[in-house]
């Protein structure tokens, strides 16, 4: 496949319904496959609302990082500058709460060009460390994230509609 070049802007309260239906159609693409249809669709109408998705983007603790192809939104992430978690030791940790390209995107640079920018986005807010969890069944996922120099710092617990499950607990140091 060949590389593409993503174009990166910050998430306005006028993305709030695209972010709400392109989140919830690619969580439900990877997702869906493996888990409860009743599960997948508790998290999608409890997570990916407009009317969520634009409180977050209105939270001045919340960043969203948007990549778009051709006009189009390929992926995005989803940085909180609020959310700390016990297995986290570096200096002033931000998380990326959500991180989600879209299939025709993977291994055409997308991810990694979205996550260096995302960290960069983190260090100018003055983040020294990016965090993150992932579905410890994603194997796709986790390799991702360790060429991105995150490492395994424990574990969290995911509630997936009413079924809990184990994610990774990832950390990156921003130097």
């Amino acid at each position: 496949m060949s590389t593409v070049v993503a174009q990166f802007r910050l998430g306005t309260a006028a993305d709030a319904g695209t972010i709400s239906a392109f989140a919830a159609r690619v969580f439900s693409d990877w997702y869906l496959p493996d888990n409860d249809p009743e599960d997948i669709a508790l998290h999608i109408a409890t997570t990916y609302s407009p009317a969520l998705q634009a409180a977050e983007l209105a939270s001045p603790a919340v960043r969203y990082l948007l990549a778009e192809v051709d006009g189009q939104l390929a992926g995005y992430a989803l940085l909180r500058c609020d959310m700390p978690h016990p297995d986290v030791q570096g200096p002033a940790p931000w998380a990326i709460e959500r991180f989600y390209v879209d299939r025709p995107w993977h291994g055409r640079g997308v991810a990694g060009a979205l996550m260096e920018r995302a960290a960069g986005l983190a260090r100018a807010g003055g983040a020294g460390t990016l965090w993150l969890t992932t579905w410890e069944q994603n194997p796709r996922a986790r390799a991702f994230y360790a060429k991105a120099g995150f490492r395994d710092v424990g574990t969290d617990t995911f509630l997936l509609g009413r079924s809990p499950q184990v994610d990774r607990v990832l950390a990156r140091a921003l130097d």
